[in-house]
């Protein structure tokens, strides 16, 4: 059973196309054939964000720290801190990131499609990523 020890894969900054603001990506596994899901870890300095995007089958976030926020389109903005579970439905546009304030952390697995996990679309804008200053956690 192979182990990737930590510090193995050397982090790298999540590129100006997909992101908006500091971000650091690790991406410690991708599945072995047949298996078809990777995971990362990414950090989010405050303000920073994903794109908007979507998984053709879906994603799952776990945030280990800090605060954030998320949206899917034509959703409210939401909360998201240590111990929530994020389940992005498949091919549903949304965003991630950090509040203007705090730092966040999460894990983020997602599974390729016809070797796609991901497809990035235009970035959040600052009055859709601002609507997040108005976000109260929600039980639902």
């Amino acid at each position: 059973m192979p182990i990737t020890r930590n510090g193995t894969n050397a982090a790298v900054a999540g590129p100006a196309a997909s992101f908006t603001g500091a971000v650091r990506i690790e991406t410690p596994f991708a599945a072995v054939a047949p298996g078809r899901a990777a995971g990362a870890i990414v950090t989010f300095e405050p303000g920073a964000r994903t794109a908007w995007h979507r998984h053709p089958l879906g994603q799952v976030l776990i945030v280990l720290s800090g605060l954030g926020w998320t949206q899917q389109e034509d959703g409210r903005v939401e909360i998201i801190q240590p111990g929530d579970v994020v389940q992005c439905p498949p091919n549903v546009r949304h965003w991630h990131g950090a509040t203007p304030t705090t730092s966040c952390t999460h894990v983020a697995i997602a599974e390729a499609l016809d070797g796609s996990s991901v497809e990035w679309m235009e970035h959040v804008t600052d009055e859709q990523y601002r609507a997040g200053e108005t976000a109260t956690i929600t039980k639902d």
